[in-house]
């Protein structure tokens, strides 16, 4: 398949519902997922071609890994208007720049840190900026030769199609290669027998964070060889003890004890190596309190050694793990993958790997001895056979990048203009080469695909299976009914609506989420809730709720929505669980200042990574909070207004009361849920426990308030920007935009087209100006129909200015192109990719029941 960009080129000519490619630290991955057989056999067809005998132009190194360019390559064309700046010689390439904005991520950069250091065999999987602009086209080819070839690889089918059909196309490819020796050797870390090792390395200022808790700081430990599946496990169950949940020994010691607010991001068990390694450590960490992390966590695990684990603990991790087995997800397949390929690397047999139950039974046999998870302890952790790795804060950190870069884009200028006779004929040819790039990409444009294979609209069946739902009600409550197989479990869903609710309470809910989860009630502790959620349910949840009406785009509603799943005869367990944290969650403990404030540090210490990760989703949703009330809530609630709140709250002074906002969360909770009609619910069960589910339903319902009353208020809403154009000047390498337009409520016609222009805009038009050309690791278009908008976005982008200049005109290119039967065939099938997408049976009939 002689073209450029395979497996972008097949995303609008596939049915798809997973296309993606994942760097890992010493393998990488190429999958992919569909229900359609023929999909299936055109993906693995682009598939292994494009990874055993891909192009490598040139040209596509130039624009997807790095290069030297003027800033804007069409100002120093002839006839243009000349335009210094525009002429600046600047670094360029896709990976280049997501790169830098992954670096960006400060969790990341700790992270990744800690790992060269820990293992300085193995690189960066993603490439470090810094190295990237070392790597040339020769040996990137040469990369690929040495490494992609068959006796080097993996490969995973899941699913019910005939694997005899999987096989022949497969060996059909591999038969055109000779056996060679495959790369075997295990990349293994760094020596810690000899005692303890100390690494500090500067990193960036947390703006968002106070500036004497700057420093990130973890402890690590090397377990043993994760061939022995039955061992790992048990690590994997003593991280768990040791570290999941308020209740967790290392929380109380660690966090609950002030010493900072968030794990640092390499704390667990990983067991992706061939060795395992344990890691505990935190941000948001002062100066003075670095050496007491370390001690606190040695204290805690000798404290834990001495008492022993709780059975209560152990029994809540393996019921989690039996409903994890009957849990039935619609991704099942790719989890699947996932969790056996790390090993699959490392020596260990898939097969093994997949002997869960084996594993679990030597786990069971192991602990009945006693002493068991004590001794994994004594032999890995109670040892000083450490590296301590801490990150401390730099307010010179981002300008010694920025220096960097520039000294390294000169030093490769001058390497270039060395090959030249002057430092204007190195400069026309760096122009020219750019260029030239421009003249192909815009080539590819239009380029002929027919050689790709790709289905039909018309191989998509014209009517989608219905899921029976059926309505009932109980009292003034109405319940929707999803009777399906579930493997014994039952799903439940709640939505308590409100009106006209004051900003200064919605604004709170999020941190009311939190805090109930935190605080416990006047007669059970956190730890002894997450015993009993643990022991009895999968999960129990409550979040904000909210959603446009189907009808009109100013109308919505807002309220909170509760979810969890449970065995069926667990799920009156389930319904007193809710009930508790949700009603008796004590707000007026001593405790509660002190746990709600690190609450807030906790989400203020992760704000700014949140937001270096999803960039472009903040950017949506801030130019969308101007156009709908849906949008305005969807920002006050998740946005950049919610973190800036999150953040002021974190850094009152710890001598200020928190009596103002502990007396909002109590007003939350009086009119949290209640058995009125302003209450709905929904069950998803199989048709056996359906009356029992009732039975426990209504018992639950009738234990409620019939009545509540919700504060309302008729003061104006905060009013957001429209029609405007809004900077966020955060200290990233890199930028995130996005531009919204209102359109049509779902119920209109003209909604499915909106759905296909979003298609045509992001794979005709808007990928090749905003990646290809832009430099930016991704962008398109989108059409949210339930919230009847439509919009642009660009993520880890260069040059968003230019990115908004192409937004801005889309509609006109979009008008005045010539739009084939194809081009529009291709856009029905990517919308088609997600309305036929697998459905996990908890999701179904869910939009119908959360939405109308």
């Amino acid at each position: 398949y002689p073209v450029r960009d395979p497996f972008f080129k097949m995303l609008p000519r596939s049915l798809s519902n997973f296309m993606n490619a994942f760097t890992s630290a010493d393998h990488t991955t190429y999958p992919f997922a569909t229900t359609n057989p023929q999909d299936f056999k055109n993906l693995m067809s682009v598939y292994l071609d494009a990874t055993l005998h891909p192009l490598l132009n040139e040209t596509d190194f130039n624009q997807e890994g790095w290069r030297i360019g003027p800033e804007n390559p069409k100002a120093a064309a002839p006839g243009e208007v000349q335009d210094s700046k525009a002429q600046n010689l600047v670094f360029k390439g896709v990976v280049y720049n997501e790169m830098k904005g992954q670096m960006s991520d400060a969790s990341y950069l700790y992270y990744i840190r800690f790992q060269d250091h820990l293992f300085p065999a193995i690189n960066n999987s993603g490439g470090d900026p810094q190295k990237i602009t070392d790597l040339t086209h020769a040996q990137l080819k040469k990369f690929h030769s040495d490494h992609y070839h068959p006796s080097n690889a993996k490969i995973f089918t899941y699913g019910d199609m005939p694997l005899k059909d999987h096989l022949k196309e497969i060996g059909a490819r591999l038969d055109a290669f000779e056996k060679i020796e495959a790369d075997r050797d295990v990349k293994s870390p760094i020596n810690l027998e000899v005692g303890p090792k100390y690494i500090t390395l500067k990193g960036p200022m947390d703006p968002l964070v106070p500036q004497d808790m700057q420093y990130k700081t973890s402890t690590t430990w090397l377990m043993g060889d994760t061939s022995n599946i039955a061992e790992s496990f048990s690590l994997g169950v003593v991280a768990s003890l040791l570290l999941d949940g308020y209740g967790s020994p290392l929380y109380r010691g660690l966090i609950e004890a002030g010493l900072g607010p968030d794990w640092s991001p390499n704390t667990g068990f990983d067991g992706s190596g061939k060795r395992g390694v344990f890691s505990v450590g935190l941000n948001g960490v002062k100066q003075d309190d670095v050496p007491k992390v370390k001690e606190a966590i040695f204290k805690t695990l000798e404290e834990v050694r001495a008492k022993g684990f709780d059975k209560i603990k152990v029994d809540g991790i393996l019921h989690q793990l039996e409903l994890s087995l009957k849990h039935k997800t619609a991704h099942f397949g790719m989890s699947i993958m996932q969790r056996l390929k790390p090993g699959w690397f490392n020596g260990v047999d898939p097969f093994d790997a997949l002997a869960w139950q084996k594993t679990v039974d030597a786990f069971k046999a192991n602990y009945a001895q006693g002493g068991y998870l004590e001794s994994l302890l004594e032999k890995y952790l109670l040892n000083d056979n450490t590296l301590t790795f801490t990150m401390e804060p730099s307010t010179s950190y981002g300008q010694e990048l920025v220096d960097e870069e520039a000294n390294r884009l000169a030093l490769k200028i001058s390497e270039t203009t060395e090959q030249f006779s002057s430092e204007e004929e190195a400069r026309k040819h760096l122009e020219r080469q750019e260029l030239e790039l421009l003249e192909v990409q815009e080539k590819a444009r239009d380029s002929d695909l027919s050689c790709l294979p790709t289905v039909h609209v018309k191989d998509i069946p014209r009517q989608k299976e219905k899921k029976g739902i059926r309505d009932t009600s109980l009292g003034k409550v109405k319940l929707q009914w999803r009777e399906a197989p579930t493997n014994g479990l039952t799903y439940f869903r709640a939505v308590n609506t409100f009106k006209d609710l004051p900003e200064e309470l919605r604004e709170m809910i999020p941190l009311f989420t939190d805090a109930i989860m935190r605080l416990g009630t006047k007669d059970k502790t956190m730890e002894q809730l997450e015993e009993l959620i643990k022991l009895n349910t999968g999960g129990i949840s409550v979040g904000y709720h909210s959603t446009t009406s189907p009808h009109d785009i100013n109308s919505y509603e807002e309220g909170l929505v509760l979810s969890g799943y449970a065995l069926d005869h667990n799920v009156p367990a389930m319904y007193e669980l809710l009930q508790a944290i949700i009603l008796e969650t004590d707000f007026d403990s001593p405790e509660a200042e002190q746990k709600i404030r690190q609450l807030l540090q906790g989400s203020a210490s992760g704000a700014m990574n949140t937001v270096a990760e999803s960039g472009h989703s903040y950017a949506r949703r801030f130019a969308e909070a101007g156009l709908t009330p849906a949008g305005r809530l969807a920002e006050q609630i998740g946005g950049l207004t919610q973190v800036k709140l999150t953040t002021t709250l974190a850094s009152r002074p710890s001598t200020d009361s928190f009596a103002d906002i502990i007396a909002k969360l109590k007003t939350i909770q009086s009119f949290a849920i209640s058995r009125s009609p302003s209450m709905r619910a929904a069950l998803t069960c199989g048709t056996e426990s359906s009356s029992a589910n009732e039975a426990a339903l209504d018992r639950f319902l009738t234990s409620l308030s019939r009545t509540s009353t919700v504060p309302t208020t008729t003061a104006p809403q905060t009013s957001y920007p429209r029609n405007a154009k809004t900077f966020f000047p955060l200290p990233y390498q890199v930028y995130y935009s996005a531009l919204a337009i209102p359109t049509v409520p779902y119920v209109e016609a003209a909604g499915a087209s909106l759905q296909v222009l979003a298609q045509l805009l992001t794979h005709k038009h808007l990928h090749h100006e905003i990646r290809e050309k832009g430099g930016a690791y991704g962008g398109g278009a989108y059409a949210r129909g339930l919230g009847g908008l439509f919009g642009f976005y660009s993520y880890r982008d260069p040059n968003p200015s230019n990115s908004l200049a192409v937004m801005r005109g889309a509609g006109e290119w979009a008008r005045e192109r010539q739009w084939t039967a194809r081009d529009v065939e291709e856009a029905k099938l990517s919308v088609f990719q997600s309305v036929d997408a697998p459905e996990s049976v908890s999701q179904e009939g869910m939009t119908r029941f959360l939405s109308g």
